[in-house]
């Protein structure tokens, strides 16, 4: 009789699809990362608010990573037994029966079926059909966007734009289901993947069919829905053909998970897995979660929980739309072009020279406020009208005191966003765990420490936790790891406690930023109707 080898010593190939381009990884069923690349691809930007991606180029990208990872010998290919996906969610990808993509795949940001959307769904009650609004929220958690954003917008955008690309179609599918299939052949979907469809009713987890009622008021054929599967499945093996191809050795046997949005591997990333342990992701976007017992909905907030990871958990669900990204942006488009040069530099602007510069200013940032509403705003409050800006400048103001109070602006917003996730939860949340490429600062750690008045946990490489939690899921779903043993697999790398001496000035500038908001709406909504 032969035994398995232990779950550190059998590893996952990992890919985590981010909206740049796929990540891809070697890692341990207990989440010890090996080997990992990213390939950035690129997105197209259509009229009328259109993004999209060849899903084609990711799987390219994906095969040809793999092989080099495989040809590396960091890892025996003998030892990788199982494939997990995780990424991008409330996409569409339109494929035909063998799972080949027959169009671009519709990005999470493309707004195209806004029309359609809008005279299906739209009404007098928070320009939503009120009937619509509470059968939807009831059943669901949420409902479909008005501005066709969502996977039903994307359909209903098709059917009217593109009905060739439809009618190719035999499965429309979510990014990770759709790699998933790339992988083994095999059509599915899970609760988890599927719920920014808004097709399914979230009061009863079990039920894994389509609910028929919101079926028929989206208007879509259930017929290219993708059959449903419990989330945590082992959907199928990896086709021979596709081992191959990927470089593995005649024979292999790799079992492939269902797909997973980011939310779920980012939460088992951090190690926040337990009903409510909480992580903050200081990524692109940025979001406040946690594992809870319950479904519930605060629509005026646009905070919710989901379908969650277990089949019979939630999640907490909320964004916001601009997070990390706002350095990116200062650095391209205020500081300097990406080719320039800071004073005393001889290499170009980098992350860590803006955060260096930032450290040199005091905490408070001479009462500058920053709000980093960038690309509108989603949670607490959901204005995609809604605007940035740096307030209260003065002649005194330098570039230090800006990229500061940046990174504490980002931190206000957080905090913003958690305290309404704490009465959400009715529980305060504390410690937090925080993961993403923000995280790999320990300023701006010890900033959202001092702004929350929380511990923030920082896990190890930070930036590659939605790897390491796509195959943690994998150890969980073939039953290698448990879910309570999941917060000691991901190690603490630091605890950055609040300081007390900056605690009266983040209060008394904290105390400011949402009514920021509140007195610039009414210009918001004048400046940015389109």
């Amino acid at each position: 009789m032969t035994t398995s080898p232990p779950p550190d010593e059998q590893f996952v190939l990992a890919v985590d699809l981010g909206t740049g381009g796929p990540k891809v990884g070697l890692v341990s069923l207990t989440g010890a990362i090996a080997w990992h690349d990213h390939i950035p691809v690129t997105t197209r930007h259509l009229p009328r608010g259109g993004a999209v991606q060849d899903a084609n180029e990711w799987w390219e990208a994906i095969v040809d990573a793999t092989r080099r990872a495989l040809a590396s010998g960091v890892v025996d290919p003998t030892r990788v037994v199982a494939v997990s996906c995780t990424g991008q969610y409330a996409s569409t990808v339109p494929v035909d029966g063998a799972g080949v993509p027959v169009g671009d795949c519709l990005l999470w940001m493309d707004s195209r079926g806004r029309p359609q959307a809008k005279q299906r769904f739209g009404g007098p009650i928070s320009g939503y059909d009120p009937r619509a609004l509470f059968t939807w929220v009831r059943r669901t958690g949420g409902a479909p966007s008005t501005t066709g954003a969502d996977p039903l917008g994307h359909r209903l955008y098709l059917a009217a734009e593109e009905p060739e690309v439809l009618r190719q179609a035999r499965w429309l599918m979510e990014p990770v289901d759709h790699l998933s299939m790339r992988f083994t052949g095999v059509a599915s979907a899970t609760p988890a993947s599927m719920v920014a469809a808004w097709l399914t009713d979230n009061r009863n987890l079990g039920h894994l069919g389509y609910d028929p009622d919101l079926v028929a008021r989206a208007g879509i054929d259930e017929r290219q829905l993708p059959p449903r599967v419990a989330t945590g499945s082992v959907v199928g093996a990896v086709l021979p053909e596709v081992a191959t191809a990927l470089g593995f050795p005649p024979g292999s046997h790799l079992d492939v998970v269902s797909g997973t949005p980011d939310l779920h591997t980012a939460a088992l990333g951090s190690g926040a897995v337990l009903d409510h342990q909480a992580h903050v992701a200081l990524s692109t976007s940025s979001w406040v979660s946690c594992p809870v017992p319950f479904k519930k909905t605060d629509v005026v907030r646009q905070i919710a929980s989901i379908p969650g990871l277990t089949p019979t958990g939630y999640l907490v669900i909320d964004n916001h739309e601009v997070g990390g990204l706002s350095l990116q942006w200062f650095r391209d488009n205020v500081v300097a072009p990406a080719d320039a040069l800071l004073p005393g530099s001889d290499t170009p602007v980098s992350f860590d020279d803006l955060t260096a510069l930032a450290a040199t200013a005091e905490p408070g940032s001479g009462n500058v406020i920053f709000t980093p509403w960038l690309n509108g705003e989603r949670s607490p409050i959901d204005d995609r009208r809604a605007r940035g800006g740096f307030h209260n400048l003065s002649l005194a103001t330098d570039r230090a005191a800006l990229a500061r109070s940046l990174l504490e602006g980002v931190a206000y917003n957080t905090r913003w966003l958690h305290e309404a996730v704490e009465r959400f939860v009715k529980q305060r949340l504390d410690p937090v765990r925080i993961i993403g490429g923000g995280a790999t600062s320990d300023l701006w750690c010890q900033i959202h420490a001092d702004v929350m008045d929380r511990v923030i946990e920082r896990p190890s490489e930070p930036m590659h936790a939605n790897l390491r939690g796509a195959a943690l899921f994998a150890g969980i779903s073939l039953g290698r790891v448990r879910l309570h043993e999941v917060p000691s697999l991901v190690g603490v790398e630091q605890r950055f406690r609040p300081d007390r001496a900056n605690r009266a000035v983040y209060d008394r500038l904290f105390a400011e930023f949402p009514g920021l908001y509140s007195s610039q709406k009414k210009m918001f909504h004048r400046l940015n109707r389109s």
